[in-house]
């Protein structure tokens, strides 16, 4: 059952959009944002809605993001269409992605489809704009390196705020020389940020469909990390991957490095659980 104040949001935003509501129900959202579905005569249509004075700017960058994603065709994204503000919340619309049970060769798909994406080149690394990665802000400045972009776009901003939360992280000058030695010198690649077996949906061929993105023109291996750290993808999408689009040498060895990145969201998002292995991979290269 949808509260009253939320059901009376809906039926506006239904409006604003000209969607004649004939049912809204509660579809599965997270920590920081409600998601539902509207049902009415044009169609079905995904809305989000979280608190506009808390995340400013929010959807408006999702919107860029899966527009980003989108373009190259290469992978299946839902259409952003519409965002917004009502009282107190703000609004995206999106297409509904309806399902079905994976393909059988669905993983591999999804390893082939995922290396096509990240060939998708830019001149520098970083984003038209800032995002949000969870909750927290997202840096996208642009940057001239891979290991630069990383450092100081992704660790940095990370470290900081972890510092400043009480976590004594004591990360000295030979973490970030050691780090810059580590990773590899490719181009910019675009991809989803925060690619854990949430953010995807299976579509109705039975395909992959990318959701809830943080996106940026970034190193690629930072989607392969953060899709190891939780687990919930069949080795054959990183064996055909590798063979679609060859990585560098050494990149398993390379994947918790990407991971303090992620972690340090998850410390700054939920608390001290994950301040041991943070300062384990700190101190490795450290």
């Amino acid at each position: 059952m949808i509260e009253s104040n939320l059901s009376n949001v809906l039926h506006r935003i239904a409006e604003e959009f000209e969607i004649e509501l004939s049912n809204a129900s509660t579809l599965t959202g997270g920590d920081i944002n409600e998601v539902f579905l509207l049902e009415g005569k044009a169609g079905k249509f995904v809305v989000k809605l979280n608190d506009a004075e808390q995340y400013p700017g929010m959807f408006e960058a999702e919107k860029s993001g899966l527009e980003e994603l989108r373009a190259p065709g290469v992978i299946d994204v839902p259409s952003p269409m519409k965002t917004g503000q009502v009282d107190s919340y703000s609004y995206l619309i999106l297409e509904h992605k309806p399902s079905a049970p994976k393909r059988p060769d669905f993983w591999e798909i999804f390893g082939e489809q995922l290396a096509h994406l990240h060939k998708q080149r830019a001149g520098s690394f970083g984003f038209e704009t800032n995002n949000y990665i969870g909750s927290l802000p997202q840096y996208n400045d642009h940057r001239d390196s891979a290991s630069r972009f990383y450092l100081e776009m992704r660790l940095e901003p990370q470290i900081r705020m972890a510092e400043e939360k009480g976590f004594q992280l004591n990360v000295s000058n030979t973490f970030y020389e050691n780090c810059q030695q580590m990773i590899p010198d490719e181009p910019p690649a675009l991809i989803h940020g925060d690619l854990w077996n949430g953010n995807f949906l299976v579509n109705s061929d039975g395909r992959p469909c990318l959701i809830d993105p943080a996106v940026a023109y970034a190193p690629r291996e930072m989607d392969l990390g953060m899709m190891k750290l939780f687990g919930g993808f069949h080795e054959d999408l990183f064996k055909i991957y590798d063979q679609t689009f060859p990585l560098e040498a050494g990149w398993k060895d390379r994947v918790d490095l990407w991971q303090l990145y992620y972690l340090l969201v998850h410390l700054n998002i939920f608390g001290a659980g994950y301040r041991s292995k943070v300062l384990s991979i700190i101190n490795k290269y450290g």
